[in-house]
């Protein structure tokens, strides 16, 4: 039966950063090992775009731009779906850099594992998150008879996942730095994204 992947980006973005020294990977090749044995059903790409001032500085319409082309990108890969939540400034720290939030993500990864569950499209789910607030839609698929394993990062970095999370969830799964080095993106061969 086929495996949904569900990828928190922000975390992916942080296992990456934290744990593999920032390496980019092929998306494509990403959800097919994290479905491995499966198939894949479909992979469930959830993300904010960068924040944008009203009116926006020419730094961040460059970066939004940017994530507009990656986004384009994705959307090429088959079995890709991507979501969009809202990236939403709440204040600032001490030293001035602003605190952003990502809104709606969570909810959305939820709506979207149960709705899967419930119509039984699939036995197996490949999550990539680190977030505590996914438990109770962790805990709802695996009512519905799905077999739920998590992908995370290293337990001793700033990318460590809530471990009321790995508790949870059936299986657990590192990212790894052989497996990153199987999806790494390799500047020399054409890319998927």
């Amino acid at each position: 039966m086929p495996t949904a992947v569900f990828i928190d980006a922000g975390y992916l973005d942080k296992v990456l950063y934290f744990d593999h020294a920032n390496v980019r990977i092929d998306y494509r090749l990403l959800t097919h090992e994290l479905a491995t044995p499966d198939s894949l059903f479909r992979a469930y790409y959830y993300h904010c775009m960068p924040y944008q001032a009203n009116p926006p500085s020419e730094q961040e319409r460059q970066r939004y731009a940017s994530m507009r082309r990656f986004v384009g990108a994705l959307q090429k890969i088959p079995r890709f779906e991507i979501r969009l939540g809202h990236l939403a400034r709440v204040g600032v720290q001490q030293d001035g850099r602003p605190i952003f939030v990502q809104k709606r993500v969570d909810c959305m990864v939820g709506v979207d594992m149960a709705l899967l569950a419930g119509k039984r499209a699939i036995t197996n789910l490949a999550l990539v998150t680190g977030d505590s607030d996914l438990i109770p839609a962790v805990e709802a698929v695996k009512r519905e008879g799905i077999i739920v394993t998590l992908w995370h990062g290293r337990e001793n970095t700033s990318s460590r996942p809530s471990r009321d999370l790995v508790l949870e969830c059936d299986e657990r799964r590192l990212l790894d730095a052989e497996l990153v080095e199987r999806i790494r993106r390799d500047r020399d061969k054409p890319s998927n994204v």
